[in-house]
């Protein structure tokens, strides 16, 4: 008898598309959900390669009644009442991390946390590519999931990004689980620090003793994974220095050290990295190469890496560089402690931020210091929003009315007005929040960013 599968939210972003495409795959009859209507979804519909049965512009109870699997979009919460309806039914409810870490057949990297997860799981898989054949996806690469979990038998490791949406139902079994770090994100979801946490800690749950869990040694939550007793074994980075019962890598003096009962060893000099990168970026490199060590990559073909780490799309991302210009897209800054990385990083005198977009319950009272420290308050330009507004309330009279615009394209103008004439200016668009008020996601808000950028400067 053919299962049903309902696909409880189709998205635009790609991961709907392609766990919809694995179902038909492999013999569902699939029934597609979904509060948008048909001609929004079309982009996404048009990739659907089969058969489907439509019921778009909202759910219904029957939809759920009479289907086996239940596959949620990582939007939609488990709170959802049609998903607690599953539940009670005893229906089976997965999404696209629990499918892939139920079939997938070979080794897996894991990473999670607030920030760095993007950067992070690219370069584990850049020096992995060094002597496996690996394959990243996950949540914001430009492969889900389910797009490359029938492509196993050509690689060795799935390096995979799993935001705390897709942990919520996690079962999986990592080789190695990295958390990068934990900060405030997602409280609209989570409610909670600590239940945003515990979501977090499912990464390393089912883990065996032979496996392995990645934590920040400098981090404040640290203590709260490791008193959930995690099975594999523990293994901490850290900018400082580590504890004498902890094993793991640590930076200083422009080197990475290995640490553990026998002593420590010196296994990568950073060279320009920090001066390239940003010293941001060398606790993703220490997350990275543990990582990556971890999972049987040598330090001497990490080592001969490094130099060729890819630029990730969108986090602190040169777009245009000219003479006396350049042009600095981050749009995945979507919290202040994003924003305020690249404000440490780029800001100065003659730098100009873009900032700016939707609240999520965040507290900005940290970001206003450091802006008012880096950036020229008449260098501040505001995209309006709902987190806009605490912004403003923070920094008082130091922002004019004439400093607030209702659309990027006006927000650009001015930067580049305002750059015109001047020597070795930086534009640093880093929202330092989401980005739902005006735009799909914030991939939308970087790509049209981008699109701006190229017309603006060819007038």
């Amino acid at each position: 008898m053919t299962k049903k599968a309902l696909v409880f939210g189709l998205g635009l972003l790609g991961g709907g598309v392609a766990t919809t495409n694995w179902l038909l795959k492999h013999g569902y009859a699939v029934t597609v959900t979904d509060m948008k209507d048909e001609a929004t979804l079309r982009p996404s519909l048009d990739k659907i390669v089969g058969k489907v049965t439509l019921a778009l512009g909202g759910h219904t109870e029957k939809d759920i009644e009479e289907n086996d699997l239940i596959v949620v979009n990582p939007d939609v919460s488990l709170n959802n009442p049609y998903i607690k309806l599953a539940q009670k039914l005893g229906k089976e409810v997965a999404n696209e991390a629990t499918l892939f870490y139920t079939f997938w057949n070979k080794k897996t990297v894991a990473v999670t946390g607030t920030r760095g997860k993007t950067t992070t799981v690219n370069w584990v898989n850049h020096f992995l590519n060094s002597s496996f054949n690996s394959i990243v996806t996950g949540n914001s690469t430009s492969q889900p999931l389910l797009s490359v979990l029938d492509e196993a038998e050509n690689y060795d490791y799935a390096v995979t990004e799993l935001p705390s949406f897709l942990l919520e139902l996690f079962e999986g079994k990592p080789d190695v689980a990295v958390i990068t770090n934990i900060s405030q994100d997602h409280l609209n979801r989570h409610h909670t620090m600590e239940e945003y946490a515990a979501v977090k800690a499912n990464v390393f749950k089912n883990q065996t003793v032979e496996q392995f869990l990645v934590l920040n040694a400098d981090h404040e939550w640290t203590d709260f994974f490791l008193k959930q007793k995690p099975a594999g074994q523990v293994r901490f980075f850290s900018m400082h220095s580590l504890r004498p019962e902890q094993t793991g890598v640590f930076y200083r003096d422009g080197q990475i050290f290995w640490k553990d009962e026998k002593g420590v060893q010196a296994v990568l000099t950073l060279g320009d990295f920090i001066t390239e990168r940003g010293e941001h970026n060398v606790q993703n490199l220490l997350a990275s190469v543990l990582g990556a060590s971890l999972a049987g990559c040598s330090w001497e073909k990490i080592a001969g890496q490094v130099a060729t780490l890819p630029q990730v799309e969108f986090r602190q991302e040169p777009v245009f560089i000219s003479a006396n210009l350049k042009i600095i897209n981050d749009t995945t800054a979507t919290s202040p402690e994003g924003g305020m990385a690249a404000i440490k990083r780029f800001g100065g005198e003659n730098c100009i931020l873009i900032t700016g977009g939707t609240d999520r319950q965040l507290d900005f009272t940290p970001w206003a210091p450091v802006v008012l420290e880096k950036i020229n308050p008449a260098n501040l330009i505001f995209l309006q929003g709902s987190a806009t507004q605490k912004m403003l309330t923070l920094l008082g009279d130091k922002v004019k009315p004439e400093q607030v615009h209702e659309t990027l394209q006006a927000c650009l103008e001015q930067a580049l007005a305002q750059a015109k004439g001047k020597n070795n200016v930086v534009i640093l668009f880093s929202p330092s929040a989401k980005s739902f008020e005006k735009f799909k996601n914030e991939y939308d808000r970087g790509e049209q960013f981008n699109v701006l950028v190229s017309s603006l400067l060819k007038k």
